[in-house]
């Protein structure tokens, strides 16, 4: 009886995780020498604001990094980030810095339309956190902190400390239906990139009502303006069509 009881308690428990893993995990080895460069570390050629065009509103270059600064917008509402270009199978490799209690996200397959005011309406995100201070650090089952499918699963712990450089590389696979993570070298995340066991997370989430949501295979990168200080530089894609 004790050892039915102890089984029991375990299956309980696991079930109440709300961290999904898919059924094979996928170790990121990133080619450099197959990557192509998307942002050339002195322009924002490739890039414009998020239905803004070319007033990047709080957007600047230093020492070969994109900085959003929220002290130098000038205009009211959101200034993400998002690429020229549409996207569908790639492998995206971006180094990322956070201010002292800053909040910021990486964001694929965003659709672009004046009907979707917000990139999150549309695109997954991956979480830029500083996971010390960030009251998102602690909330959501651990779904909020840096590395995180945003809201849907918990990323093994391995962000660095604000202000100090991160290394991600983010992999989505339409063709295999694999998506993961990885941060400062360990892979943090594996999840599904459609069908039921997607729209099964997503409907286990903030997102479950909003119908655009994750539905777009292809679409652009945006990196988010979250009303904090952030940090991107050595950003690189490798197409996997």
């Amino acid at each position: 009886m004790k050892q039915l009881a102890i089984a029991s308690a375990l299956v309980l428990l696991l079930g109440s995780c709300k961290q999904t893993t898919a059924k094979k995990e996928l170790t990121i080895q990133p080619q450099e020498a197959s990557y192509v460069s998307l942002f050339d570390g002195v322009s924002f050629n490739g890039w414009h604001s998020y239905l803004g065009g070319q007033d990047l509103n709080g957007w600047t270059i230093e020492d070969g990094a994109m900085v959003f600064d929220p002290e130098l917008k000038t205009k009211e509402g959101s200034a993400n980030l998002v690429t020229d270009q549409e996207f569908t199978n790639f492998e995206l490799m971006i180094d990322w810095k956070i201010s002292e209690g800053g909040n910021s996200g990486i964001m694929w397959s965003v659709v672009e339309d004046q009907k979707y005011s917000e990139p999150y309406l549309t695109g997954p995100e991956i979480q830029v956190l500083d996971d010390a201070k960030h009251p998102d650090s602690f909330v959501g089952e651990g779904t909020h902190k840096a590395g995180a499918l945003y809201d849907m699963i918990a990323p093994i712990p391995a962000v660095k400390p604000a202000m100090e450089w991160n290394h991600c590389v983010i992999r989505v696979n339409h063709h295999t239906n694999e998506g993961a993570v990885q941060l400062n070298g360990v892979t943090l995340v594996n999840f599904p990139v459609h069908g039921e066991e997607w729209k099964a997370m997503v409907a286990q989430s903030k997102f479950a009502n909003w119908d655009a949501f994750g539905v777009s295979q292809t679409g652009k990168i945006a990196l988010q303006d979250h009303g904090n200080k952030v940090w991107f530089k050595n950003i690189q894609i490798k197409s996997l069509d």
